[in-house]
Parts: structure tokens; C-alpha cells; sequence
């Protein structure tokens, strides 16, 4: 990005700054309900600022410098400096967050443990018992340095699997988003998060090819109709996400070894409801 992509605007678009506003209202009640405060926050923003300045709006052939980054953000160009010799924070997901997301992928994919309907069925604990398809089999084929016991422990807890009038593990959910969990919800929080509003901020830019980016809202329904349009569409996008990830399990062993395999996707559903009092707080 260059000097070029930067809007020739001498104040804000109204319309942004009121997108801007409506969209950070349930995130800082979620801050407040975590403690963190506004000073807190403002630390976080300015190493934000500087680090996307520093990275996203280089000089095509010329060296980014303190100066132009403290232009582009309006932070001080001694902090600037400090934070860029600090270098980004990064990101690294949480171990169990990583292998989760593998196993649910592969559980609810692999025809190994799916049952004639294509729908992810019961495992039996060890692999004494259901050979590959087990709880102990579908670990070995994502991790041959973790035991399935310490899995099936942690996903006890956090929510994801039980066990049945069997002990024949479960799996509770389609993905893997921890009931119980905090940590690991806020990692999913962040990482879903992050990636709709990169393909809604790609598209309010202009950059072509388009995100796809859409919903269906509506008002004035009773609660009978919401409780409804929920089960329909917590239905129809299972089926949704169902499809994709089994394409995507195919791909991704198919462009193994591939030069060119170093893009990832998200794909994601979700659903909102609330009072219409509720609903206009923010705007």
C-alpha cells in the first residue's frame, strides 16, 4: 500500500466514524467486563497504529522510517521508535486450540468416523476397541506425541466431547468452540473476528476481487420467530460449514507439496439476535 491509497480527505468519512463507533460499543462492554480499561486500551491502540503503518503503507523502493510512521499514525515519534524497535508482538495459537481444530476437522470429515448419514458418530475410547476408528485412532492420525487420554481430558472439561451409556466418547459441538473454556474462546474470538472484519475493511477499501460479506436482517419478529430462524439457520449453516470443510480436507491433502500451497481461508456462520432497544444502542 502507498501514499496513493490513502484517502485525500481532510477529515474522517461520517459514515465510517459512525460504523466505527457501532461496532466498538460490544466490544468495549466486553473489555469492561474483563477490566481493561481505557488506558489500557490506548497503549494497545498506539503499538496497533504503529506496527500496520510500519508494515501496511511502505514506499514502494524506499526504507520505512520513524518519521513517516509517526506522520502516518499521529503517534509520537519517540514511542515510534521504541515500538518498532520492539518489533510486532506476534501470534502464536494455543497448542490444544491448534490440535482441537485438527481432530474436530478430521472427526467430522473422514469418513472413518462418520456414521451412513455423513454425520460425525460416537468413538469408541481406545483403539483396542474400535481400532482406526476410535477416540484413540483419530488422535494418532493428528498428533503421534500426544496421548488421546490427556486430549479426551482437557476436551472433557472445556466442554467439547462427553462420554455416553457406553464410554464411547462424543463429540458436542461441530467445531471446536469450547463451552467451558475461556482461553480458548478468546483465541477463536480473535481469530474470527480478525478475519471478518479484514474481508469487510478489504471491500469497504475497494479492493477487487470482493470478500464475500453477507446477512439477512430483520425486525419487528415475535420471539417465537426468532427462536425459529435461529434453529434454521444454525441447520442450514451446519450443513454449510459440513460441506466446505470436507472440500477443504480434500484440497488441502490434494496441493500437499504444492509450491503455491501458502494461503489459508476462513470460512464462517453466525447468528444474532436482540431487542430492538438493544439493537440501537451504539448508533
Amino acid at each position: 500500500m502507498n501514499d496513493s491509497d490513502l484517502p485525500a480527505v481532510a477529515a474522517p468519512s461520517s459514515a465510517l466514524v459512525c460504523a466505527l463507533r457501532r461496532l466498538l460499543h460490544p466490544l468495549v462492554k466486553l473489555l469492561l467486563a474483563n477490566s481493561i480499561t481505557y488506558p489500557y486500551l490506548a497503549n494497545l491502540l498506539k503499538s496497533v497504529y504503529v506496527e500496520v503503518a510500519d508494515s501496511e503503507f511502505c514506499l514502494e523502493k524506499k526504507q520505512q522510517t520513524d518519521s513517516r510512521v509517526s506522520l502516518l499514525s499521529g503517534v509520537h515519534r519517540k514511542d515510534v521508535k521504541r515500538l518498532r524497535s520492539e518489533g510486532p508482538s506476534g501470534f502464536t495459537p494455543m497448542p490444544s486450540v491448534s490440535l482441537g481444530a485438527q481432530l474436530v476437522a478430521l472427526w467430522t470429515s473422514n469418513a472413518l468416523f462418520l456414521d451412513a448419514e455423513g454425520r460425525h458418530k460416537p468413538l469408541p475410547r481406545l483403539a483396542s476397541e474400535g481400532g482406526e476408528s476410535s477416540f484413540e485412532g483419530l488422535v494418532a492420525m493428528v498428533s503421534k506425541d500426544m496421548r488421546s487420554r490427556v486430549v479426551l481430558d482437557e476436551w472433557l472439561r472445556i466442554g467439547v466431547a462427553r462420554m455416553d451409556e457406553r464410554g464411547w466418547v462424543c463429540l458436542n459441538t461441530d467445531a471446536f468452540v469450547p463451552e467451558n473454556g475461556f482461553e480458548e474462546k478468546a483465541f477463536y474470538f480473535g481469530e474470527n473476528l480478525h478475519d471478518h472484519l479484514s474481508a469487510a475493511a478489504h471491500n469497504l477499501l475497494g479492493i477487487r476481487p470482493a470478500f464475500m460479506d453477507r446477512s439477512v436482517h430483520y425486525d419487528s419478529l415475535s420471539r417465537a420467530s426468532v427462536e425459529e430462524l435461529a434453529a434454521l439457520s444454525k441447520e442450514l449453516g451446519m450443513q454449510a460449514l459440513h460441506a466446505v470443510n470436507r472440500r477443504a480436507m480434500e484440497l488441502q491433502e490434494r496441493d500437499s507439496g504444492s509450491e503455491d500451497a501458502s494461503f489459508r481461508i476462513n470460512f464462517g456462520a453466525y447468528f444474532y439476535s436482540a431487542g430492538q432497544e438493544e439493537s440501537s444502542a451504539g448508533k
